[in-house]
């Protein structure tokens, strides 16, 4: 079973809306089975392969939204803890990787997002932000796990510790706005903190990989109903830093160089 219940409470007069939830998941493990060459390459790294365990989850959700004079600001906070939490890992140096299962894993989050109502009958400006906290703790329990005894370095050091997508601050806000003659334009900045730092070295020794930013710019026009034309940049400053260094089935990840394109759009009558 995987209860899950919800409750909202407006209060009346201040229109405020209270929101509550808990639910209980369960995702059951990938079906594989490792035999012949893959069995003796685990093996030759002081691995082996244990059965994988089904996943459960327990969250809890709270939040409220606050409307103040046509401006929305919505805040909310949830913990999930898992048993049994699914990840992958590779083999040794090779490129063949395989599911695994932590003994749990905790994620904490809290958010805020606000929007504004149409100012000065123009625009609309929106921010959303999100602090979030995931780690996970030892020993592996399934998949590819260490030989018992365990070689030293194998498991994970005790306690909790960071996952590899464990980026603490996140912030995106930007405006929309609509200009004479049919026009309109839009402007946006995304923020993070920097994900976990897979593998220190001089040129990124910390535990967390450098903070980013972005900046987005959109400019557009409509000709009647029917024809529209408009100019992206993405990327506008053309930063370029490493986003993700942790072992992953795609490998070490940059983000995208700036890109500018146009588009062309014609609605059809029907």
């Amino acid at each position: 079973m995987d209860p899950r219940f919800g409750v909202a409470f407006k209060v009346p007069h201040l229109n405020w809306v209270f929101r509550a939830f808990y639910g209980e998941y369960y995702q059951p493990p990938p079906i594989l089975t490792a035999t012949g060459p893959l069995l003796d390459l685990a093996n030759s790294q002081n691995l082996t392969f244990g059965p994988l365990h089904g996943e459960r989850d327990t969250e809890y959700q709270v939040g409220v939204a606050i409307p103040v004079r046509g401006w929305t600001l919505d805040a909310d906070t949830f913990e999930t803890w898992a048993k049994n939490w699914l990840d992958h890992s590779n083999v040794g140096e090779s490129g063949v990787f395989w599911p695994v299962t932590w003994n749990k894993a905790l994620i904490q989050a809290w958010e805020l997002t606000l929007r504004s109502p149409r100012l000065w009958n123009r625009g609309q400006f929106h921010l959303a932000y999100a602090n979030q906290i995931a780690q996970a703790q030892g020993p592996f329990t399934g998949g590819l796990i260490c030989p018992n005894p365990a070689p030293p370095g194998c498991e994970p050091p005790p306690g909790y510790a960071p996952v590899d997508h464990d980026q603490r601050n996140t912030l995106n806000f930007g405006f929309n706005t609509s200009l004479p003659r049919q026009t309109y334009a839009s402007a946006n900045v995304y923020y993070g903190s920097g994900l976990t730092n897979g593998m220190p070295d001089a040129q990124y020794p910390g535990p967390y990989l450098p903070n980013h930013t972005t900046f987005d710019l959109s400019l557009g026009k409509s000709f009647g109903e029917k024809y529209t034309i408009s100019v992206t940049a993405l990327n506008v400053t053309n930063r370029r830093v490493l986003l993700d260094n942790s072992l992953t089935f795609g490998g070490f990840h940059w983000n995208d160089p700036r890109q500018i394109y146009a588009e062309f759009r014609y609605r059809f009558h029907y």
